[in-house]
């Protein structure tokens, strides 16, 4: 029984990276069924994966997931962003029957035109200071593993999970908000395409703001998969919601009807990435494929 939605948006799976809630994903995508799923951006870790070479089989299944939405008729768009731009001179072209594009202009059920974008283009930090972007991308990587300890300890004690790396790097994003002004710049450039609303990833944070007055456009943003684990998804009638995919995976979990079910009961045998993979992200360092 899969649960089913219009469109469903998803980010930052950061594939390939030690921190990708792959298992978690792979779940999520196992379970839900939709019109159109949107992959916008850093799916796949290119930056990491160019360092060292790590891609587990959870990561595999992620893929497969994918592809298997797509050969059932789902329409796929993969929008690369700043993680995973060695995708992005395949634009235009098809893969396993998922289309890959810079940006796209999506219709809600009610009828409203959103710009669908990763959102590195409008992070000045991105596009001015890559270095500074990389070492922050590791940085981060790192203290996702320092909040593993954290909640791990936190547990111990009966406390209820604290994001440490979200409040630190909230912190930090608050610090260099005059420098990059991410959702101004990216609500202004919808707000100039003529469109009623923006959906975009990259700064890791699930949000909805449909009624902001600081704003006279709808901004959304799908959240990330290597710690909040959120999706975007739009009902039948056009609503707009932040999915809480650990809460959502948890409560099929606990149906005996599909506990029962072997999680790889209808995987398919082999996997093909949906570009070729090899030729964007040689594997400098020797094979780690742990």
């Amino acid at each position: 029984m899969k649960t089913r939605f219009r469109s469903v948006w998803i980010s930052d799976a950061h594939l390939g990276s030690s921190a990708a809630q792959a298992d978690e994903l792979a779940y999520f995508l196992k379970h839900i069924a939709c019109d159109r799923l949107y992959l916008v951006g850093d799916i796949i870790d290119m930056w990491r994966l160019r360092q060292r070479w790590r891609w587990p089989d959870a990561h595999n299944v992620v893929v497969r997931r994918i592809l298997k939405h797509a050969s059932r008729g789902t329409e796929v768009l993969y929008i690369p962003g700043n993680h995973d731009d060695g995708a992005r001179p395949y634009v235009g072209l098809h893969f396993g029957g998922i289309e890959l594009a810079l940006n796209a202009a999506h219709v809600t059920a009610d009828g409203r035109r959103l710009l669908v974008c990763h959102g590195d283009q409008y992070d000045l930090v991105v596009r001015h200071h890559r270095l500074l972007s990389k070492a922050g991308s590791v940085a981060y990587e790192m203290l996702l593993h320092l909040n593993r300890g954290w909640n791990a300890g936190r547990r111990m004690f009966g406390l209820p999970y604290h994001s440490l790396s979200q409040a630190i790097k909230l912190k930090v994003k608050s610090a260099c908000t005059f420098v990059s002004k991410f959702e101004q710049e990216l609500v202004a450039e919808a707000r100039r395409g003529g469109f009623d609303g923006v959906v975009c990833g990259h700064i890791h944070k699930a949000d909805i703001r449909e009624d902001d007055p600081a704003i006279d456009i709808a901004y959304y943003n799908c959240g990330d998969w290597v710690e909040s684990c959120t999706a975007l998804v739009e009902h039948d009638d056009g609503r707009l919601e932040i999915l809480d995919g650990r809460r959502f995976n948890a409560s099929l979990r606990a149906r005996p009807d599909i506990a029962a079910v072997p999680v790889l009961a209808d995987e398919w045998p082999d996997v093909r990435m949906p570009f070729p993979l090899p030729s964007i992200v040689p594997a400098d360092g020797a094979g780690d494929a742990a």
